[in-house]
């Protein structure tokens, strides 16, 4: 009777390790998860890398196309100008007055009553001469 005990006493004990030894493995992560996390880690940061990556990329396209934006509404507002002079220019010269202020002007012709005087403001001849460089590496030019 002692010795049924004594076994069952032993199969319990036997039991129990086995379900000790169980919940141990259970717990204690394998090295196939600790690679699949480790991966899972590395894949997550190049995502968020490339996100980073486009989203300072994207804002610097937007703060180049506002530069062009404005460049080109500052092209326009003087082309703008430019039109509304050449129109202006169009009204005064389809008059008489008009045609005889070019002609006065700008072709050096004067009216039947008139005497044409001209007079030209002296100008200065050009400096073409070399300027040497301290080092004497090479020559410029100046164009003054």
């Amino acid at each position: 009777m002692q010795k049924n005990r004594l076994d069952k006493l032993n199969k319990i004990r036997a039991q129990k390790q086995k379900v000790a030894r169980e919940a141990e493995s259970k717990n204690k992560p394998s090295t196939g998860n600790g690679f699949y996390y480790s991966f899972l880690t590395v894949v997550l940061l190049l995502c968020l890398f490339q996100i980073t990556i486009s989203a300072v990329l994207n804002v610097s396209k937007i703060i180049s196309y506002k530069a062009k934006i404005i460049q080109i509404t500052k092209t326009r507002d003087a082309a703008l100008a430019t039109n509304d002079q050449l129109k202006d220019n169009i009204k005064n010269f389809s008059n008489v007055t008009g045609l005889e202020a070019i002609a006065r002007n700008n072709l050096k012709m004067s009216g039947e009553d008139e005497v044409l005087v001209i007079i030209n403001s002296p100008v200065k001849p050009e400096d073409n001469t070399i300027k040497h460089n301290k080092w004497k590496f090479w020559e410029t030019e100046n164009f003054n």
